[in-house]
């Protein structure tokens, strides 16, 4: 039976690709996607909702051929239209190069979908699992499953790689999907809906624009499972209203990533190495290098080498067409902010380059001197400032570290291998990369999440294709068994039993 929806949700005009699209019900056309507005969101938003409820009941257990044939679209559309993604996010930042693009969205997405149509048939298999000595001769597995529908909230930095990836991992496991994009990158939302709508019929996958508003009447709807990428603000927020459902989440949020430059590392290749992790992006990004402990006495080393390692990364700064704008004024001018305060606190500021206000194009600042109490230090700073702190032992900086809350990322320059595992173990963070920045978020096999105040719960790979399941633990009984000399009535012989059991 065709679901109805209301006509802000649904149209009739079949899809404008020409193409079948995937799967879904049938003669259930996906639209553009227009922002919904505040005073029908809720119903809106809910109406979609149930239609992927009921789609999901009526096919809860695609098979692997089904989901492949989702990812292998999802690939297709995108990729066919990598050009006018990377154009969208350029005139969204007001400048963004498609090289940047290609490498920090694009790249590792490809890696996400490969994977899963490489490996996620295995994914899918039953896993079998021991019963111990007094369960045998039956038989433990555990068994994936969809959940059901799942909700994606896609913040404005990396718009294509932050929404397709978690999408990734739950059509993989084999649910609807819902996703809500920043309303920061108006074009690159609209044209991801209108791709999407192109691709998937609107009870399977389905993209929605708006406001905050609308983003709060999303993260309220009783999804399945529900993940979020943002900040530890918002969600705080997310996490309230996911759990009036008793919502399941996984929250991707950021804090203030530390790097470790060890005593004996190697000190220019690791300035080279950290600076290309700050300005990719112009430092928006959640796993960015925040600030950098470093051996004390080497902080005019360091501004050094990080001085003509940016003109080498950037030559011609006012006209490179490589280094990407703040996103919006607003956030041009919180770094302003943060900047003058701790100057005003006696922090010396170390320009790199110059920064425009009209293009909102901000060289990266290095900081030396700041007081702990400055916003600077306390708040995760998602731009190009990069505060230096020295330390006198290994000892100083991990209590430094600990002391503070767990980052999303930690970073460690170091070729000693007592260094390496020491700080290895002695620290806590979501992930941790060894003599490179941001690489690990890239590693195939390697889950990404937060803890803490950065976040809980991971994706990626199969780590992301379990959080997008149900991963249901069955015990099967087998005819010859021990259950009537554990029944009452307890007696002699059962106390016997028990006796003897608990000696092995």
């Amino acid at each position: 039976m065709k679901q109805d929806l209301p006509a802000a949700l649904a149209r009739d005009d079949g899809p404008e690709s020409g193409g079948e699209r995937s799967r879904g019900t049938p003669g259930f056309p996906g639209d553009d996607s227009p922002e919904l507005p505040h005073e029908s969101s809720h119903e809106l938003l809910h109406a979609l909702h149930a239609a992927q409820r009921a789609a999901y009941l009526r096919a809860p257990f695609p098979a692997w051929s089904e989901r492949a044939r989702d990812l292998r679209a999802l690939r297709d559309v995108l990729f066919a239209n990598q050009d006018a993604l990377a154009e969208a996010m350029n005139a969204d930042f007001g400048q963004r190069s498609k090289a940047e693009v290609a490498l920090a969205e694009f790249m590792v997405l490809k890696q996400e979908i490969d994977a899963a149509l490489k490996h996620g048939e295995r994914w899918m298999r039953p896993q079998r699992r021991r019963v111990g000595k007094w369960l045998a001769p039956g038989r433990a597995r555990v068994v994936p499953q969809p959940l059901g529908v799942a909700g994606i909230v896609v913040p404005w930095n990396y718009p294509l790689l932050l929404g397709a990836s978690p999408l990734v991992c739950a059509l993989a496991a084999g649910n609807r999907a819902m996703i809500k994009m920043s309303e920061l990158t108006p074009r690159t939302s609209a044209l991801f809906a209108e791709l999407i709508s192109q691709t998937f019929a609107r009870d399977h996958v389905a993209v929605v624009n708006g406001d905050a508003a609308v983003g709060a009447a999303f993260t309220a709807l009783p999804f399945d499972h529900l993940l979020f990428t943002g900040s530890t603000r918002v969600g705080h927020e997310v996490m309230r209203a996911a759990a009036a459902n008793l919502t399941p989440v996984t929250l991707e949020l950021g804090g203030k990533s530390p790097v470790l430059i060890g005593e004996h590392a190697r000190f220019d290749y690791a300035v080279d190495s950290l600076l290309l992790g700050k300005t990719l992006n112009a430092g928006q990004t959640c796993i960015a290098p925040d600030y950098v402990l470093l051996p004390r006495g080497s902080e005019d080393a360091f501004i050094a080498r990080a001085r003509t390692r940016f003109g080498e990364l950037y030559p011609d700064f006012a006209n490179n067409r490589d280094y990407t704008s703040i996103i919006s004024a607003r956030h041009y001018e919180r770094l302003e902010r943060l900047a003058d305060e701790a100057r005003a606190e006696g922090a010396q500021l170390h320009a790199l380059g110059p920064r425009d206000a009209a293009t909102r194009r901000f060289a990266p600042v290095i900081v030396t001197g700041a007081g702990e109490h400055t916003q600077l230090m306390q708040e995760e700073i998602f731009g190009p400032l990069l505060p230096l702190v020295p330390y006198d032992s290994l000892d100083e900086a991990l209590h430094y570290v600990n002391a503070r809350p767990r980052p999303l990322a930690l970073y460690l320059y170091a070729d000693d291998a007592r260094t390496v595992e020491r700080v290895t173990r002695e620290t806590v963070a979501g992930g941790m990369s060894v003599n490179e920045t941001l690489m690990h978020i890239a590693a195939e096999g390697l889950p990404f999440g937060g803890v803490g105040p950065s976040g809980m719960g991971v994706y990626h790979g199969y780590e992301g294709f379990a959080t997008f399941s149900q991963m249901k633990p069955v015990f099967t009984q087998a005819r010859l068994n021990a259950r009537r000399l554990i029944a009452p009535p307890y007696g002699k012989r059962f106390g016997l039993l028990i006796r003897a059991m608990l000696r092995f």
